[in-house]
């Protein structure tokens, strides 16, 4: 009777985990789709985008149409003042100007303009693609941390229920005298590390569907839609393949590439100012009292030769800088070829290895339930002791636990991988 009551004692302290039926549901390509227009870091990536853009417009306007100023100025004069329109004093007068100024030579700039410009849109916009996918894997990993904090929790849950059958088992033994009273006092022990277990997987599964739901814009927690458990075999293209792809279309490397042009662009413009300059310059000027002023106009057509000779080291100053960022971009880009071969093998032996690593923990799993099983009935029979049950068990919760965080490590090492070569693998698996 007291092994009865004791069992129930403790199956009513057991830990119950809230369900996520009530929760919001999002798929992988929605909470992608949202977490991407949220983050901060692709919104400035768009927003330099937009800015280069502009940029370029302006580097290409500047070869075919010149810049206009238009301006008025009225004046009240105290006392009345010669106007130029009426040809009288008067207290009031209006000018009005028209200036055209187009740049003939400018010391080879706006070639240098138009190659900056260029290479800071190419590398905008590789920009966008790398926070594009920077994002996506951060959505990635909150996602599949809710997937398996739910199977971790029913792993955990199992656990517990396990102990329990198992503790009830001993009870029935020790009161029949087929066991000691120690092997209820393991069982017990194992029941409430198992429900401690389960209370720390129920607030790690809180909070990750907490964070997956500030991730994609939601008040509150979120929880995810299951994904297709088969995993992709092996990846679409070889090593070797996938360093070429990467050091060509990768976006890290492709905007380190743009980053040297711009920086050798901005340096050839810092040469520029070392040559003369040639500007023509069409003004129109009218003078009156009213406004628009009629009364007279004149044109001016004037051609402007500068040559700078010094300008006490400012000149040299902005060269020496050019000269440095334009050598720093160099070797950043060098630095970044070297390694894409390192990179891209880290991240593709990652896959494989975690791929493997999920079929083997697969197998393990087999051989610990079937394990599990075997020493179960063989201490119902009494041929061996609590300790082997228990440690039977204990790798059985292992085992499985190992499957679960061996599978989502398969998936976000893809995620990893994709996010260096700036492209998806398996655009046509469901959900992504």
């Amino acid at each position: 009777m007291l092994a009865l009551l004791a069992t129930l004692q403790l199956q009513a302290a057991a830990p119950t985990v809230s369900p996520g039926d009530s929760l919001p549901v999002v798929t992988l390509a929605e909470a992608l789709r949202r977490a991407t227009g949220l983050d901060a870091n692709y919104v400035a990536a768009l927003g330099q985008v937009d800015n280069a853009v502009w940029a370029r417009r302006t580097a290409f306007s500047v070869f075919l149409v010149p810049a206009v100023n238009v301006q008025t100025d009225a004046t009240k004069n105290l006392p009345a003042f010669f106007n130029f329109g009426t040809l009288r004093p008067e207290n009031y007068s209006v000018q009005a100007q028209v200036t055209l100024r187009y740049d003939l030579f400018t010391g080879g700039q706006k070639l240098a303009e138009l190659s900056r410009s260029a290479a800071a849109l190419e590398g905008a916009r590789a920009g966008e693609l790398q926070a594009r996918f920077a994002a996506a894997l951060l959505t990635e990993s909150n996602y599949y941390a809710v997937l398996a904090g739910e199977e971790l929790v029913r792993v955990a849950r199992e656990r517990v229920q396990r102990a329990q059958q198992q503790l009830a088992v001993a009870r029935a033994r020790v009161l029949s005298g087929a066991a000691v009273q120690t092997d209820s006092l393991q069982l017990q022990l194992e029941l409430a590390r198992a429900q401690v277990g389960l209370l720390r997987q129920a607030t790690d599964l809180r909070v990750a569907r907490l964070t997956l739901g500030s991730r994609v814009g939601a008040p509150g927690a979120v929880d995810a839609a299951p994904l297709d458990s088969v995993l992709p075999a092996e990846l679409p293209l070889t090593l070797d393949a996938a360093v070429e792809q990467a050091a060509l279309q990768g976006p890290d490397y492709r905007r380190a590439r743009a980053e040297e042009r711009a920086a050798a662009a901005s340096y050839r413009w810092r040469l520029g100012t070392y040559l003369p300059r040639a500007s023509l310059t069409a003004t129109g000027i009218a003078f009156d009292n009213n406004f628009y002023p009629t009364s007279r106009k004149f044109s001016q057509l004037t051609l402007t030769v500068a040559f700078p000779l010094w300008d006490n080291f400012q000149r040299e100053n902005a060269v020496s800088q050019a000269r440095v960022n334009r050598d720093v971009a160099r070797a950043v880009r060098a630095d970044m070829e070297r390694s894409v071969r390192r990179d891209v093998t880290a991240a593709y032996d990652g896959f494989t290895t975690a791929r493997a690593s999920s079929d083997i923990a697969a197998q393990a799993v087999a051989v610990a339930r079937e394990s599990f099983r075997v020493q179960q009935s063989r201490y119902r029979a009494g041929a061996i002791n609590i300790l082997d049950l228990l440690k039977a068990q204990a790798d059985l919760d292992d085992a499985e636990s190992g499957l679960v965080q061996a599978r989502y490590a398969t998936r976000l090492a893809l995620a990893g991988l994709e996010a260096i070569l700036g492209r998806r693998l398996f655009p046509e698996l469901e959900l992504r």
